[in-house]
């Protein structure tokens, strides 16, 4: 057939194609093999050539590129999931310092610089060794000639206390002045941090609903959530934090059901008790502390830093739902106005505010005050004690006792360090460490996660610039106030070894030197290996 016999001569003429390739391919082949016997034999002559030293640098770069890029893989695995809330914490900046009373922040941040080639992941072993602890404690004595000389520094106040201690080990590595109690500032959000989860767990989440208050009524009741939002959703983020407009949804919803379309709006602040204002007084850094309000009770859009404050931020929430309601076809009779929600409510909506995990790691990235006393208030309200700053401090310590940490001289005044009258050992800040960092202790883990990166995020986005041992390496929480510096975090060390430290100091007449000072002994510890 005419079509077998073209089939058969495009089949002959393929054969011979293909023979003529692979003749091709073969002599192509033996060129490249002559030329690569060629260049291996001259290579083997050039390095004989090559003096003995010379050979050893290059064995040992070579050896060095190979494990750089064992430990980054490590330290990519070693991050995991759990490390996503820092992770997502890490796109924004620390809130900007206005010279407001009470904490300080840090300035608004230049262009972020240059992370070191290889960031060991926190608590990574040292590259070649095996299992955990396993890479080279630092010595006692190593540690004190590292740091002894650089706590010696006049930019820092006359009361200077340092402890520094061996994860793996769980002990204390270096002291000085460890077991004196001092004001920590925002330091103090540690034992908050600590407290909280101790006591409620990274799952637990704080309710905002709305309950029937009578006929054709509804109560707006508060459990404390700062984080609770009036503003529009942001798209294309993770889970984002109780919003005032779902609330506001299934609120019209469950209304119309009920096939009621106007009713009178009351709010309730129950949840917590005693004075809502901080004792610092009305103040940029800190809103009224009452158990419902929305952003904080910010009055400009910001999200972390100082901001102007509601001076009733209750009230202003049940007005801004007021008016989500009326957009959604459900008219508010009057003014809303304080009230108390019936013992056994009829709840008709809730919104639920993002894990006690995340706020965690929110209120310790941006120093939050406001998530801080809210959060000190919630372990009071598990601890059965008063929603107030005498409970939350009488919860926090008693959290903390039970975890047998060392409270000696420890003051609970407040839960954000904004109040002097706090006391705290820099061996307890060490020993919360300590305890966050324990693989026992999964649930501490956001305390961990939560400190700010130094010259990359929160409070330390601003610090380190230049310090290449420090930053990018040391996680820290920093608290200042006005004559108080304090640091305390996790770094680790030149060999591979996981650290935790605390550095206080009080009494400081220059901020800026002593915040350098304090930068200075973090990097230190990273910087040592110190045996």
């Amino acid at each position: 057939m005419p079509e077998t016999g073209k089939w058969q001569v495009r089949w002959q003429s393929a054969q011979r194609s293909g023979r003529a390739a692979t003749r091709a391919a073969v002599r192509a082949a033996q060129r490249a093999g002559d030329a690569a016997r060629r260049t291996a034999e001259a290579a083997r002559q050039a390095w004989e050539a090559t003096p003995r030293h010379t050979r050893q640098t290059w064995r040992l770069t070579a050896v060095s590129a190979a494990t750089g890029l064992a430990v980054a893989l490590a330290a990519v695995a070693a991050a995991g999931p759990w490390d996503s809330g820092q992770r997502t914490a890490e796109r924004a900046q620390a809130g900007s310092m206005d010279g407001a009373s009470g904490e300080h922040h840090a300035a608004d941040p230049g262009p972020a610089p240059s992370a070191p080639p290889v960031l060991p992941a926190l608590g990574d072993a040292a590259p070649g060794s095996a299992g955990r602890g396993a890479a080279p404690v630092p010595t006692d004595g190593g540690l004190a000639d590292a740091l002894a000389p650089l706590l010696k520094d006049p930019a820092l106040g006359p009361l200077r206390t340092a402890s520094v201690l061996d994860v793996a080990a769980g002990r204390e590595v270096f002291g000085e002045g460890q077991g004196k109690a001092a004001t920590p500032a925002s330091t103090v959000k540690l034992a908050t941090a600590v407290a909280a989860l101790s006591a409620l767990g990274p799952d637990h989440r704080i309710d905002t609903t709305v309950v029937m208050g009578g006929k054709n009524r509804i109560v707006l009741a508060g459990g404390g959530d700062p984080t609770l939002t009036a503003r529009a959703p942001r798209h294309g983020t993770e889970e984002q934090p109780a919003n005032l407009r779902t609330l506001a949804d299934a609120t019209a919803r469950a209304l119309k059901k009920r096939h009621t379309t106007k009713v009178g709006l009351g709010y309730d602040t129950g949840a917590y008790t005693g004075s809502a204002l901080h004792p610092i007084g009305p103040n940029e850094n800190i809103a009224p502390v009452t158990a419902l309000m929305t952003d904080e009770g910010r009055l400009d859009d910001s999200d972390h830093g100082t901001a102007p404050r509601s001076t009733d931020p209750a009230r202003d929430a049940a007005r801004t739902f007021a008016g989500l309601l009326h957009e959604r076809g459900i008219t508010v009779d009057g003014d809303p106005a304080a009230a108390k929600a019936p013992k056994k409510p009829d709840r008709i909506a809730t919104v639920r505010s993002l894990p006690l995990s995340a706020l965690v790691e929110r209120m310790l990235t941006y120093s939050d005050n406001d998530i801080a006393e809210a959060l000190a208030r919630q372990t009071a309200l598990a601890a059965h004690q008063p929603a107030s700053f005498t409970g939350a401090g009488k919860a926090v310590h008693t959290a903390l006792a039970r975890q047998h940490l060392p409270l000696s001289g420890a003051v609970f005044e407040d839960g954000s360090g904004l109040d002097r009258d706090d006391k705290v050992t820099a061996a307890l800040l060490s020993h919360l460490l300590l305890q966050a960092s324990s693989p026992d202790r999964p649930a501490l883990r956001p305390v961990l996660t939560g400190l700010p990166v130094a010259a990359f995020t929160g409070t330390l986005s601003n610090r380190y610039r230049g310090q290449s041992a420090g930053a990018g390496a040391v996680r820290a929480k920093t608290g200042t106030l006005t004559g108080v510096n304090t640091l305390a975090g996790t770094v680790v060390d030149a060999d591979g070894r996981l650290l935790v430290f605390s550095f206080m100091t009080t009494g400081t007449t220059d901020p800026q030197g002593a915040q350098n000072a304090l930068d200075k002994l973090a990097s230190a510890v990273a910087n040592c290996g110190c045996r």
